[in-house]
């Protein structure tokens, strides 16, 4: 690709960008469009729909900007979530590691780079100059300027090492920082046990109650068996839509729009009041519920929610084994209410196995399949070859505004197009994998789409019509990195395309949320009125992070290899930091809280990135006849490794599990809670006077009830709550 080809990609992208900056700008400001751009706010209260018009709000603004900006992480955290702080970390550690890269990349290893004269360029003209000529293929062979390029190799890898183990560690007290502060839950004292062995005559009830009672007497507390209710579900769950109707149609208070025709799209059918009509639907609904509630007796499912008496008995209870044969009586911990997925509870442990090795299966077929875009991709970016598919082309292929929008923007944007189809399907496949919340799904999710596009986009991209069909490569490691060397630098420029197609383009759409624009626009015209559809979406984690992070590796892979590449990543992590931040300010809400559970997928994402960086290096080294670079590299992959063997030591354990002094500490800021002052006072009293009461330190709060205090606590300390209890009430 010539560097005129880049950019009119580049500016196709940018006239793009601009144009959805200035109508977002306007449209967030009209009356109609407030449940698009801020459905968050409309839900919790705080945006109401405005009815009138002004000629100041056809101006487009960046006010916008410096809301988001000012966003303190403090009032992230309160709105969204350690979580979604986690994601804006994100942002924050590949803006600083781009910004170090940069300026090394460009000030010092693309002068170098473009200063060489292995290739033969003989173009005088800059536009039509090859961008190979700004990549480390131009530097001569056996040149003492390659030893900048392996310095810059290893200060990067100390820069960014060093930058992982600062997120990681500032992640993981967040992390502990979260429970100290949040309120006690129901479901961190409770567990879930699936695969339940039933005996002849017992019910799954019984069963559950006598195996604990026998073998965590002193912690057990209660449980409740899973029980099937898909129809109470589907019936719960129209509930739920049909009472966001109504809650947003009281909201707006439009009188006009209350009255249409409840037919398709609102062009069939009597017409009524829709206010009542929803309130008569809302009512027959929780008749079937009740209904379907009362016939639920029977339909028991091996699964049970376990619940204990500390933090200590539900920690315990899960990490041990509790059958003799381990693919019974199988636990994980519990998922909060909102974050339950159902469908598999009842599934045995051969169907979840028999699930997880098809979906490996489809994963593997998905992947295959997916060449066949990727061919056609190589195809449109190199001239050469799509003349020879389709010869009657050659003459409009000629024209030199046709073959740079076809070399610089088409084959990204066909990329982009299909690859947009993978995590929802991703989604759909870890959905049948037997987990049993939507945090895990998209966690796993998130790890499928990573990979599937590391191998596709990346590996597949780069060796094609080289390595791609020669499979004893593979078979050999000691010609990987020769074969990587020779591959990857000749697709710098369709990876910068890319950056600007799928990154630019794709924040810039995320901003201006066309479809649900769409979706809202046809619905007023059809229906006559936008609130029957209102739902606060979540943040998609499992396509953003993939995204985000596949940057971030071809970010740290053409560092010097084609530093041209830099500045691209760096403009994309900046526009996303800000609209991100805007977005979760104004548009999404957490549909669950995983306590930042997706960084480890960042820092190992990130070890790979180095990695692969450094096999190329050698490979790279080797080719441009500097053995004794190549020889000096071979302890850097090593060294990166090393580290990251620490870092899954020093901070992994604590995204797994919570030790022992993190459960008392925990118990004791329950006690310190404002919200729980008089019982607070009355077992701190029972503390200072000496009483033989330290097991209620490990006392769940929101379960306090006189019946279990026995396996807790003396008698006085039973009066002293119970008292205190009546009193209250």
């Amino acid at each position: 690709m010539i560097l005129s080809a880049l950019l009119t990609s580049v500016g196709i992208n940018l006239g793009i960008c601009l144009l959805y900056f200035t109508l977002y700008s306007i449209l967030r400001k009209q009356p109609g469009n407030i449940p698009i751009y801020a459905p968050r706010l409309v839900a919790e209260g705080k945006e109401q729909q405005r009815g009138e018009f002004n000629l100041e709000s056809l101006l487009p603004t960046a006010a916008w900007v410096t809301r988001a900006w000012r966003l303190s992480e403090e009032e992230l955290l309160s709105i969204c979530g350690l979580d979604a702080v986690v994601f804006m970390r994100i942002f924050i550690f590949s803006v600083r590691v781009f910004a170090f890269a940069g300026v090394v990349g460009i000030l010092i290893l693309l002068p170098i780079n473009y200063l060489g004269t292995q290739l033969s360029d003989d173009s005088s003209d800059l536009s039509s100059k090859s961008l190979d000529s700004f990549s480390i293929s131009n530097v001569n062979d056996g040149s003492n300027w390659l030893w900048v390029h392996f310095c810059a190799a290893y200060v990067l890898t100390g820069v960014v090492c060093y930058l992982l183990y600062y997120e990681y560690r500032y992640i993981s007290s967040k992390r502990i920082a979260y429970f100290y502060s949040s309120k006690p839950q129901p479901h961190e004292f409770t567990i879930l046990v699936r695969s339940i062995p039933l005996p002849s005559g017992s019910s799954c009830s019984e069963t559950v109650e006598s195996f604990f009672t026998e073998n965590h007497s002193s912690t057990y507390l209660s449980h409740s068996v899973v029980r099937r209710t898909s129809k109470l579900q589907t019936l719960i769950s129209d509930a739920e839509k049909l009472n966001r109707k109504l809650a947003h149609l009281k909201l707006t208070n439009d009188t006009p729009q209350r009255f249409r025709r409840v037919g398709f799209l609102g062009l069939f059918g009597r017409k009524v009041d829709i206010l009542d009509h929803h309130e008569k639907r809302l009512e027959a609904l929780e008749d079937s519920v009740r209904l379907e509630q009362s016939s639920l007796a029977g339909k028991e499912v091996p699964a049970a929610f376990v619940s204990f008496k500390s933090l200590l008995g539900a920690a315990t209870a899960l990490h041990i084994q509790q059958g003799v044969n381990p693919t019974e009586w199988v636990t994980e911990r519990a998922p909060e209410p909102r974050d339950v997925h159902w469908q598999f509870f009842s599934a045995s442990f051969i169907k979840r196995w028999i699930s997880m090795l098809v979906v490996f299966v489809a994963c593997a077929a998905l992947t295959i399949l997916f060449l066949i875009p990727v061919a056609i991709v190589q195809g449109l970016a190199n001239l050469d070859q799509l003349e020879t598919w389709f010869p009657f082309l050659e003459s409009i292929l000629n024209l030199t505004v046709v073959s740079q929008v076809i070399t610089g923007y088409l084959p990204s944007l066909i990329l982009q197009q299909f690859l947009s189809f993978v995590p929802p399907i991703m989604i759909m496949l870890s959905s049948m994998q037997g987990y049993i919340s939507f945090s895990q799904i998209e966690k796993s999710a998130c790890i499928k789409v990573l990979w599937f596009t590391i191998w596709n986009i990346f590996f597949a991209t780069v060796l094609s019509g080289t390595a791609l069909y020669q499979v004893s490569v593979f078979l050999e490691p000691d010609k990987i990195p020769s074969v990587l060397a020779e591959a990857v630098p000749g697709q710098a420029s369709f990876f910068i395309a890319y950056i600007v197609t799928s990154g630019w383009a794709s924040l810039s759409s995320e901003l201006f949320r066309l479809t649900p624009l769409l979706c809202n626009y046809f619905r007023r015209i059809f229906s006559g009125t936008a609130g029957d559809k209102f739902e606060v979406p979540s943040i998609p984690y499992h396509s953003e992070i993939p995204r985000i992070l596949f940057f971030g590796l071809l970010g740290i892979t053409y560092f010097f290899l084609a530093p041209l590449i830099l500045p691209f990543l760096f403009v994309y992590y900046c526009m996303g930091y800000i609209i991100f931040r805007n977005q979760l300010l104004n548009v999404y809400a957490p549909k669950y809280q995983t306590g930042g559970k997706l960084w480890p997928i960042v820092h190992y994402t990130t070890i790979f990135s180095l990695v692969l960086m450094h096999i190329i290096a050698i490979g790279i080294f080797g080719l441009k006849e500097v053995p004794l670079a190549a020889s000096l590299t071979i302890p850097l992959p090593i060294l990166t490794l090393l580290f990251n063997e620490y870092c899954q030591n020093r901070f992994l354990p604590m995204f797994k599990a919570y030790p022992m002094e993190f459960l008392q500490m925990y118990v004791v800021c329950m006690l310190l809670m404002p919200h729980q002052s008089g019982l607070k006072e009355c077992l701190v009293q029972c503390l200072n006077q000496g009483e033989d009461c330290v097991l209620a330190l490990s006392l769940p709060l929101l379960f306090v009830d006189c019946h279990f205090l026995h396996y807790m606590c003396s008698e006085e300390t039973i009066v002293l709550v119970a008292r205190h209890s009546q009193h209250h009430d």
